[in-house]
């Protein structure tokens, strides 16, 4: 079998590259807590009454500096909020960065400038990392690849594999910005109004929202978009998951830019969302509590968790109608994280 980009792109051919080319080959693969099993948005390890949680991420956007953000503030936000979604406080990163020979240092600094903007706003530190330099043409400018570290309550974890029947699914904001609009600027696509990346650090609103309680699984819809991340939950958790289509926050940008190229912006990726399943009881208390955040003042209830349609997600279409809302096979738009 040959590689190619549809097998980074978050979708099921990713998910088979992983499953049976790189997991099946590691044997030990769990330190006590959450490990490669799971196949979550990262790892634990229980320290005491605390469980540590680490998630790594590769960086290989193109290009590097898109509207609303760069490979700098990517990286650091895509891992604060890949230990969000466990329900861990991060508190510091690492940092290992490759650059190809001929790399304007001037970029450099702009991008290190921007991880560590947002660290700081964030009260994260960077306290380690590597640099190498590859030879010209062998590395498509740069790489960066972060590992972010954050502590949780021993037992806090939030795992995919929480979803319970009857959640409310809430989507913190509109999505497929990020995708759009990194491939609007790629292509030289225009629209009236200049769409921006939502690349932003989750945790200030996740923190919120778990002080409010009832919440069972927490997941950011990167590569492969909602489509993705519902589809995921259904298979891990042997249930159904029901959204209503005039429910999911789409920006008109998004919406015109994704019929104009036959891409079905639920496919697309988005750096600075969560999608949340929560206890219908507290449905609504914490979707008020998302919604008085900056970043989550857009959020709705799109769906919830049935019985029925076991691993499959259904959309009740605007017309009334219902249809499977498949995973995609790969990103619409490959290398945007």
């Amino acid at each position: 079998m040959k590689i190619t980009l549809a097998h980074g792109a978050g979708g099921e051919l990713m998910n088979q590259l992983i499953s049976q080319v790189i997991v099946a080959r590691i044997k030990n693969r769990s330190a006590g807590g959450v490990g490669l099993d799971e196949l979550d948005d990262g790892a634990s390890i229980p320290v005491g009454d605390k469980e540590i949680v680490i998630s790594t991420d590769a960086h290989t956007i193109k290009p590097i500096f898109f509207p609303g953000g760069d490979i700098g503030s990517l990286a650091v936000c895509g891992t604060i909020n890949d230990v969000s979604m466990m329900g861990a406080k991060p508190v510091a990163i690492t940092s290992a960065i490759v650059v190809e020979e001929g790399f304007l240092s001037e970029d450099l600094e702009k991008i290190i400038s921007s991880m560590d903007e947002i660290a700081r706003a964030e009260n994260i530190a960077i306290i380690a990392g590597d640099t190498k330099v590859m030879e010209k043409g062998a590395l498509d400018k740069i790489v960066i690849t972060t590992t972010g570290v954050g502590i949780a309550e021993k037992g806090r974890v939030v795992k995919d594999s929480g979803l319970q029947d009857r959640d409310k699914i809430i989507l913190t904001g509109s999505i497929g910005d990020h995708g759009i609009a990194l491939m609007s600027f790629r292509e030289g696509f225009g629209f009236e109004t200049t769409l921006q990346s939502d690349v932003a650090p989750l945790w200030s609103m996740v923190e919120k929202a778990l002080a409010a309680g009832g919440i069972t699984a927490m997941k950011d819809p990167t590569r492969g978009g909602l489509a993705s991340a519902l589809n995921e939950w259904a298979k891990k958790n042997n249930l159904g998951i029901v959204v209503q289509e005039n429910k999911i926050p789409l920006k008109k940008e998004v919406v015109a830019a994704s019929e104009m190229l036959g891409i079905d912006p639920l496919t697309v990726a988005n750096e600075g969302k969560a999608v949340i399943g929560v206890r219908p009881e507290k449905a609504e208390e914490v979707l008020e509590v998302i919604r008085k955040t900056k970043i989550g003042k857009d959020a709705q209830i799109i769906g919830e968790v049935t019985n029925n349609y076991n691993k499959k997600v259904i959309l009740k279409t605007v017309v009334g109608g219902r249809r499977i809302m498949q995973p995609p096979i790969g990103d619409p738009v490959p290398r945007v994280c």
